[in-house]
């Protein structure tokens, strides 16, 4: 192992005479997260050939906290699926000299590097595997290496220790621990291009392009695509043939995004628009590890069918640099207890009910209280939770022919998790007919509780290995491309700008009509993410000018309406059930609205509202990503 003797906290230090070693690099996102698809990736690899990076952005909050609990019970502390995603990726990636780097390392980068040291061992393949990751010196109040810190503290790092390590070892594969998204794709340019820690506005342009790729193909059509919505159409075969993303950053800050030139999907201002805000609250303070930016006035145009420009990234007004840095640690916050039921048929709600009722009874009579711990909802019915702002019950719904009730409780100790469970499938003989297929499950769970802490609290190290094939050879580093990586970008024939630009003019909506009940999604489109329990979502119109007609609708107090009935703990609240509920929205769920004048939009970021967040959600949808069309459903009218 050449592990660096240096180790290394995170304050910002200039580079020292940075060379600029391309004109322009490409960067391309290889997984969005950690179930993304490795054939889309080795697609990507065959059509984009002068791919310089791939990126495999695999870990997320929850990924991060399973890793962690899997590490304590003896499992690996890496995502396990690193052997599979390398014995794909490796041979093209090494005969093209695509630098691989991922995050899948997670809370144990060693053990990921020997994985990846295993495979290339055994297709018979020379490289050398780098590894990045951060460490807690002795008296820092935390012990050991990295992956086995005390408590699985980790902190967010930024794209420095990706770039020493591209320095010092020219690796065919970097695996890191938990480095913030936009630091992974960041992290190639300032090598390749030159840049220093205070060029703000290139990094800022940078993090643009990083920040667009972090999600994979929903850049360019995937979780796009909605029959509903004229302006979203897509057809089979061409979100069967979804390319992954790829950047084309230049020294200067000049970004670009694509896909693989005649792929399937779609990427335009509406894909780039839904990415830019994806979890970024306020658009005048994006905080990335290495530059805050500011996106309000970003915009997008498109070059061909398959690239995007993208410009107006600039470093923020408030702050260019965070002085500290976001750190992750796990608490335990109890045991979960779930179960599922299916009814069907004749007033199969009201026999749900009925079930939901002798649980929560059940329940109360061992453990006085606990009641309060528990969420029920039924699938098919009211499982998502969000419903009509004007319409506080179930009154009136018809009587589904096929529903399920599922129950969720969040509980102190594992004890009552596994009486739930009990209780839950006692209602084969003891609760009302016609139930069936009961499945149960309890689990310990943790959050990750943040913090932000100084960069000069915050330590990491590097080191590289070689293939056994590697160190019987006198080369090290990248094999030698064969092609042009500066070659310009190929341009679109005449017939097809023709193509693009009637597309363009069919994607052209008109103004809204005002005064008239009508569906959000008829005015705009939108996209949820999360940050812990806070919720982020867009509203982007289909025609600029709504953007001031929809000032006017989406206010704090609307979105409070629209998202109040996520509180609920039971499919059939009582009123005075939902005026409590009214009453803890008003006082603990917080709404901001910021303008992006840029794309002509809004975002929504709404506060304390996911159930404690993805890692303890009692909820079906943990992450709240189906609230984007919730919310479009509701109905509006426009002003004047």
């Amino acid at each position: 192992m050449d592990h660096d003797s240096e180790i290394y906290n995170c304050e910002i230090k200039l580079r020292e005479n940075p060379e600029r070693r391309k004109e322009r690099v490409l960067v391309g996102c290889g997984a969005g997260f950690a179930g993304d698809r490795p054939m889309a990736a080795l697609k990507l690899l065959h059509r984009v050939p002068n791919l310089d990076y791939l990126v495999l952005e695999c870990l997320a909050e929850r990924t991060l906290a399973d890793r962690y609990q899997l590490m304590l019970s003896g499992g690996p502390g890496y995502d396990p699926n690193i052997s599979d995603w390398m014995s794909l990726l490796l041979p093209l990636a090494v005969e093209r000299g695509t630098c691989l780097i991922t995050n899948m390392g997670a809370v144990d980068p060693l053990g990921a590097q020997k994985e990846v040291l295993d495979v290339a061992n055994g297709l018979n393949l020379s490289i050398v595997v780098a590894v990045a990751y951060e460490i807690a010196l002795p008296n820092s109040g935390l012990e050991g290496s990295f992956h086995s810190i005390e408590g699985g503290v980790s902190t967010y790092l930024g794209a420095a220790p990706i770039v020493h390590c591209l320095e010092k070892y020219k690796p065919h594969v970097i695996i890191t621990s938990r480095v913030a998204d936009a630091a992974l794709f960041l992290a190639p340019m300032v090598y390749e291009l030159g840049w220093n820690w205070n060029d703000l506005k290139q990094l800022s342009q940078g993090s643009l392009a990083a920040h667009l790729l972090e999600c994979g193909c929903q850049l360019t059509g995937g979780y796009f695509m909605h029959p509903g919505d004229k302006y979203r159409q897509m057809t089979f075969e061409q979100l069967l043939d979804l390319s992954l993303p790829f950047a084309e950053v230049s020294f200067d800050g000049n970004v670009s995004v694509g896909k693989a030139e005649g792929s399937g999907g779609v990427i335009n201002f509406s894909t780039c628009a839904e990415q830019l805000l994806y979890e970024i609250a306020d658009p005048s303070a994006y905080i990335t590890p290495d530059v805050v930016i500011d996106v309000q006035n970003v915009s997008f145009s498109s070059l061909s069918m398959d690239r995007v420009l993208c410009v107006g990234a600039k470093p923020s007004d408030q702050f260019s640099t965070p002085n500290k840095l976001l750190q992750l640690m796990p608490k335990d916050v109890g045991w979960k207890g779930w179960g599922e039921i299916s009814y069907g048929g004749y007033k199969c709600i009201e026999r749900a009910k009925v079930a939901e009722l002798l649980v929560r009874s059940w329940m109360e009579e061992v453990f006085p209280g606990v009641k309060n711990n528990i969420v029920s909802y039924i699938i098919g019915l009211d499982s998502l939770k969000v419903k009509d702002k004007d319409d506080f019950t179930l009154s009136g719904r018809r009587d589904n022919e096929d529903i399920r009730l599922r129950m969720d409780g969040l509980f102190d100790s594992k004890e009552q998790a596994i009486h739930f469970v009990k209780e839950f499938t006692a209602l084969y003989t003891n609760g009302p007919a016609g139930g069936g297929g009961i499945s149960t499950g309890s689990k310990k769970e943790i959050v990750l509780e943040k913090k932000l802490v100084g960069r000069e609290s915050v330590f990491w190290r590097t080191g590289a290995m070689q293939t056994e094939l590697a160190e019987s050879c006198s080369h090290f580093g990248y094999p030698e491309k064969t092609h042009d990586v500066n070659a310009a970008p190929t341009r679109r024939s005449l017939s097809d700008c023709r193509s693009l630009l009637a597309q363009s003019s069919a994607m052209n909506p008109s103004l809204a009509p005002s005064g008239q009940k009508i569906p959000l999604y008829h005015i705009a489109h939108s996209r949820v993410g999360d940050k812990g329990n806070d919720m982020n979502f867009s509203i982007i119109p289909h025609f600029f000018l709504d953007i001031e007609k929809l000032k006017v609708i989406i206010t704090p107090n609307w979105v409070k309406a629209v998202i109040s009935s996520l509180q609920d703990s039971s499919s059939f609240p009582s009123k005075e059930e939902i005026d409590k509920r009214k009453k803890w929205v008003d006082e603990n769920v917080h709404v901001e609205i910021y303008e992006v004048k840029g794309i002509h939009s809004l975002n929504v970021v709404v506060r304390n509202i996911l159930d404690g967040g993805v890692n303890c959600s009692r909820r079906m949808d943990r992450h709240g990503k189906t609230l984007s069309d919730l919310i479009l459903s509701q109905q509006i009218v426009l002003p004047p």
